[in-house]
């Protein structure tokens, strides 16, 4: 028989949550340099709602640090 808590406990490991945040959040920090240069040459953008998404399941810093890396959605012009 499966026991899903084993399998769970070997998923849910200290060093994979880990690898899971940074690579989120390097994906959140990409996805704003992105969106950013689409901008700049007027094409389609990402929708806020991708954004937000990426934030939300643990990217919040990376999407953070590129809106003001890159002065993505941070002023009113």
């Amino acid at each position: 028989m499966i026991d899903f808590n084993v399998i769970l406990q070997q998923i849910f490991t200290w060093q994979n949550i880990l690898i899971y945040l940074v690579i989120i959040n390097i994906i959140g920090f990409l996805i704003m340099w992105l969106d950013k240069k689409k901008a700049q040459h007027s094409k389609w953008r990402i929708r806020e709602n991708t954004l937000f998404l990426i934030a939300a399941f643990g990217g919040g810093l990376g999407t953070i640090a590129g809106m003001y890396t890159f002065r993505h959605k941070t002023r009113k012009s």
